[in-house]
């Protein structure tokens, strides 16, 4: 029997959680879930016979050693920052390891014993980064194949509520960690275009934003992330004269949140003094400057340059920061404020669902023609346990999984899904899931 250990039972393990259990059976698995709190584990496994829930501390190195010893794979849904913690231990005892992140310095670090281990440390398998990455160089490789000379690439991103449940004004709602959504992007956005790099800086990128549409989803509008540079290496694009990669949101949505961005709320860099007996209209009116005149809602207007009676005055004062309502948050820094806001208005309701919307556009040459090849995905969530970020972000960690356990996936070190070895047999598993690119294709010239 193989033991697979699955650290964290968080919002994105629900999907990933029950294909593993529902194929355990079959495959003969044995299926360990840690997690902090251990009745989120026990709801995670329901009683199932081949599953077995246990509370777990990541910073407890004993426990950590015993349980990453006995497993033959380690799945770490753990936040970003410590899944270094678990692949050390995962090298050092030559356990193969899968995770949703980004490669971080320090897993990046650990190639070379890896290899020596004859192990795989297999990361960046979600939605964005995973599927994103599988998606595009599929077709990357596509074009390549027939001799085409890729000249632009696009890709971009967003996790929203479902339009049928898109019901404040806003447009949008939580589908995955909120802290990560209200730290988005604090740093310089890096991209490329038409030969030309280009740096957009933290308090301009809300206002920088392109207007789009995919499918019969309606209008999106699209900020930048921070480092698309990187991504001309990572998929064979070294000499591209235009790469980028966008979020996703609602029209609207980034003028309001530069409010907060030019305010300075998303800082998380210090504490409020008082922030407890503080209301959210003291919060507030701390960012703007003295004027015992104007009322704060006024104050803000003419600081920021808003029409007082403009849409992104309403979302404002929907969103309840002028209210007289104590924040009951100690020792609490200006983002930690604005994220317990945030996780009263845009949590998703129980009947709500969710939705991933994900479109590439790419550009190439061949025989003297200019095309583009659109590829878009929508993807949209069960309930709010399997939710569609849940779905994206766990089925292809699962199939990855299951295909390291059944030897379909043999690359060794530190990995991410780009090779066709990879991606081809997840993206053909994950078309049963609904999870597939409706691609179009059109000639520019």
């Amino acid at each position: 029997m193989k033991k697979i250990l699955i650290l964290g039972a968080g919002l994105s393990s629900s999907s990933l959680i029950k294909y593993l259990l529902d194929h355990s059976e079959k495959f003969d698995w044995k299926i360990k879930l840690g997690d902090m709190s251990l009745e989120t584990a026990k709801r995670k496994i329901e009683n199932h016979k081949n599953g077995e829930a246990f509370t777990f501390d990541i910073f407890n190195e004993t426990q950590r050693n015993d349980e990453i010893k006995q497993a033959d794979v380690v799945i770490s849904m753990l936040p970003a920052r410590f899944h270094y913690l678990a692949a050390e231990k995962c090298v050092e005892y030559g356990k193969d390891m899968v995770t949703a992140s980004y490669v971080s310095k320090e897993i990046n670090a650990m190639h070379d014993k890896a290899l020596a281990k004859n192990i795989l440390l297999l990361n960046e398998i979600g939605v964005d980064p995973g599927i994103d990455h599988m998606s595009a160089m599929k077709v990357i490789d596509e074009i390549k194949a027939k001799g085409g000379e890729m000249i632009s690439f696009k890709s971009n991103t967003g996790g929203l509520v479902a339009p049928e449940y898109d019901n404040n004004p806003w447009n949008y709602k939580f589908t995955w960690n909120p802290r990560n959504v209200v730290v988005a992007g604090q740093s310089v956005a890096q991209y490329i275009d038409h030969g030309q790099l280009k740096y957009i800086p933290y308090q301009k990128l809300f206002t920088r934003t392109e207007k789009m549409s995919v499918l019969d989803m309606g209008e999106f509008e699209m900020y930048l992330n921070r480092d698309s540079l990187s991504y001309r290496e990572v998929y064979g694009l070294k000499s591209i004269p235009t790469l980028l990669r966008g979020t996703l949101r609602r029209p609207g949505y980034c003028a309001g949140w530069n409010v907060f961005v030019q305010l300075g709320a998303t800082d998380d860099t210090y504490v409020v003094e008082n922030s407890a007996n503080m209301t959210y209209r003291d919060f507030t009116n701390s960012f703007l400057p003295h004027d015992d005149k104007d009322t704060v809602e006024q104050k803000l207007a003419k600081y920021l340059g808003i029409d007082i009676k403009s849409e992104t005055m309403k979302r404002l004062e929907w969103l309840g920061i002028f209210e007289k309502r104590k924040i009951d948050l100690p020792n609490a820094t200006p983002a930690q404020i604005l994220q317990k806001l945030l996780e009263e208005k845009w949590a998703l309701g129980p009947s709500d669902k969710d939705m991933i919307v994900m479109q590439h556009q790419f550009e190439y040459k061949l025989k003297g023609k200019t095309k583009r090849i659109t590829s878009s995905l929508v993807v949209k969530g069960k309930d709010t346990v399997h939710t569609a970020m849940a779905i994206t972000v766990g089925i292809p960690m699962a199939i990855a999984t299951k295909l390291l356990l059944t030897g379909v996936i043999t690359k060794k070190g530190v990995v991410i899904p780009i090779i066709k070895d990879v991606y081809e047999p997840v993206l053909k598993e994950l078309e049963e899931f609904g999870i597939n690119f409706i691609e179009e294709e059109q000639d520019l010239d």
